[in-house]
């Protein structure tokens, strides 16, 4: 009987006392980016919009990945480290919120653009 009670406050104590860090999709600005771009070479910066969209313009040294690929998941493994950030856009933000919670998955500690390319574009020109 002691045994139980000594596993069961043991179990208790562990699941209370120990909060795993959750991991969770950081929105930010691209203001912010721009400011990251700056100052941390590690980060790696994902466009995922479309060949199409690419053509239009890309922000400098982005890896391009298309999340509407049937090949992202498998692309976005082959291409990007899980121990580096990845920031991710698409044109306004919504289709870099779906890849964002793809790579979570994954292990990816992830970052969405919020307002993607388009918000870079007013804001840099």
């Amino acid at each position: 009987m002691k045994f139980i009670n000594s596993i069961l406050i043991i179990t208790v104590l562990f699941l209370t006392g120990c909060k795993g860090q959750s991991k969770e999709i950081k929105n930010i600005t691209t203001s912010t980016l721009e400011t990251v771009l700056k100052s941390d070479s590690r980060i790696q910066l994902v466009d995922v919009r479309t060949p199409a969209e690419w053509q239009k313009g890309i922000i400098e040294n982005a890896i391009k990945i298309d999340v509407t690929s049937s090949s992202f998941e498998k692309e976005a493994l082959k291409l990007l480290d899980k121990t580096k950030p990845v920031y991710l856009y698409c044109r306004s933000g919504g289709r870099s919120m779906i890849a964002a919670e793809t790579l979570l998955k994954k292990g990816f500690e992830v970052y969405n653009i919020e307002g993607g390319y388009m918000q870079w574009q007013q804001k840099t020109n």
